[in-house]
C-alpha cells in the first residue's frame, strides 16, 4: 500500500503551477510587442516573483528604448530585514545589456510594503548615478504581503 501525503503533494503541485505561471509571464513580457508602460503590469510581475520570498531580494527589470523587457535579474540577496545594494553593479548590468531604462524592485519579508528611509535614499542615489549615464530609472516597486508601493505613483521619481 502506498500512502500519499496530500498536504505535501498539494504544496508541490501549487509550487509547480506558480513556477509555470512565472515562466509564462516572463516569456510574454520578453516578447517585443509587450511594452511595460503600465505600473500595474510591473507590480503584478514583481509581486509574483518576490512576494513569497523569505529573505529580501533586490531585482531589476532592464528595458530598451521602447520600454520592452530585455532582462529581469535578481541582483542582491539579503536577510529577513535588509539587503545590501550596490548601485555600481546595477549600472554595470544596464550598460552591459545596452538598456536605456530600468525598474528596481525588492520585497519586504515582513509583509509591510511601505518603503523605508534607506529604500528612498538608495533609490535617489541610483537615480542620480543613472542620469549621469543617460539611463532612466522609471520606478522602484516594494513588494509586501499582497500589497505593493510604487515610487513613481507616489511622485518620488
Amino acid at each position: 500500500m502506498h500512502l500519499v501525503n496530500t498536504a505535501t503533494h498539494s504544496y508541490e503541485s501549487e509550487t509547480t503551477i506558480i513556477e509555470t505561471a512565472k515562466d509564462i509571464l516572463k516569456s510574454r513580457m520578453k516578447t517585443r510587442d509587450v511594452t511595460l508602460n503600465s505600473t500595474q503590469v510591473v507590480k503584478d510581475f514583481v509581486s509574483l516573483e518576490l512576494a513569497a520570498e523569505e529573505r529580501e531580494v533586490f531585482a531589476v527589470l532592464f528595458l530598451n528604448t521602447q520600454n520592452q523587457l530585455i532582462e529581469y535579474q535578481r541582483m542582491f540577496l539579503g536577510s529577513v530585514k535588509c539587503v545590501e545594494v550596490y548601485p555600481r553593479e546595477i549600472i554595470r548590468a544596464a550598460m552591459t545589456l545596452n538598456a536605456s531604462a530600468f525598474i528596481l524592485s525588492h520585497n519586504h519579508p515582513s509583509g509591510y510594503s511601505e518603503p523605508s528611509e534607506e529604500d528612498r535614499r538608495v533609490t535617489a542615489l541610483i537615480e542620480k548615478v543613472a542620469a549621469m549615464l543617460e539611463l532612466k530609472l522609471l520606478d522602484h516597486i516594494v513588494v509586501g504581503n499582497g500589497t505593493t508601493v510604487s515610487f513613481a505613483e507616489r511622485g518620488w521619481l
